[in-house]
């Protein structure tokens, strides 16, 4: 499947790699320009060097979206380069084990300020920008559905990210369509080390055997994102191989 996004431009976040990253690639390839933001300049620069090396469709900017602050500046260059934006995809995220008893505050509020308000700054400094007709597709979690062992402070935060799409998609209607996506396991660097302890029992436990990749994930992000999602918002897209509704 292929859309025609030529002439559209999409903000993604936590773009140097990953799914976000790749979602850059595949909006690129379907034709629209890219702010690209990550908190790692270094790899979403290069991201967008490998992808537009004449830079005329794509710009890279540090941004730790935890950062209201940076969230105006990052609003600020796509509105010079480009004049709008028509797809919002604030993908940065962070996945880190901590079991409650040991959990510190810091490590609590990191979480919820990486993968929840980072969401909100984003679509809230954004949502001038964006034009009629326009998406917001959220990155969610299977964990934000059904909790995740030792990672209550991301499941947290998911669960958040799937209540704000869902109230965001009543707010900015009818002129913006807002839905999630939510991942399962997906071979990504974010959870190599729970994939490489217990993977063949994850592989067991799926009903169709795999692992999903990066773009299994983003095929399903820029769908939500076309026309041919015109009359879908408020909805979340589980993809996961069967996963959560197994296990």
């Amino acid at each position: 499947m292929s859309y025609a996004f030529s002439g559209k431009t999409a903000l993604i976040t936590g773009a140097g790699g990953g799914i976000s990253g790749a979602c850059a690639e595949l909006f690129y390839r379907y034709g629209a320009n890219l702010v690209l933001t990550d908190r790692d300049f270094l790899a979403v620069a290069a991201t967008a060097k490998r992808l537009d090396p004449e830079g005329n469709r794509v710009v890279a900017l540090p941004h730790d979206v935890s950062s209201s602050q940076q969230a105006e500046l990052v609003v600020e260059l796509a509105t010079k380069t480009f004049g709008c934006i028509d797809f919002l995809i604030p993908g940065a995220g962070l996945y880190l084990e901590q079991a409650l008893s040991e959990m510190t505050d810091a490590e609590w509020s990191q979480l919820i300020r990486v993968n929840l308000d980072g969401v909100f700054y984003t679509v809230r400094e954004s949502r001038p920008l964006l034009r009629e007709g326009g998406a917001i597709v959220t990155i969610a979690s299977m964990a934000g559905h059904k909790g995740s062992l030792k990672h209550s402070h991301y499941a947290a935060a998911k669960g958040g990210v799937l209540t704000l799409t869902r109230t965001l998609a009543i707010e900015l209607a009818p002129h913006i369509r807002v839905n999630a996506v939510s991942p399962g396991l997906i071979q990504t660097p974010m959870v190599s080390s729970l994939i490489a302890a217990h993977g063949p029992q994850l592989i067991e436990q799926t009903p169709l055997k795999r692992f999903g990749s990066s773009m299994d994930v983003v095929q399903a992000v820029a769908f939500l994102c076309s026309d041919a999602a015109s009359f879908i918002t408020a909805e979340t897209l589980h993809v996961n191989g069967g996963l959560y509704i197994a296990s």
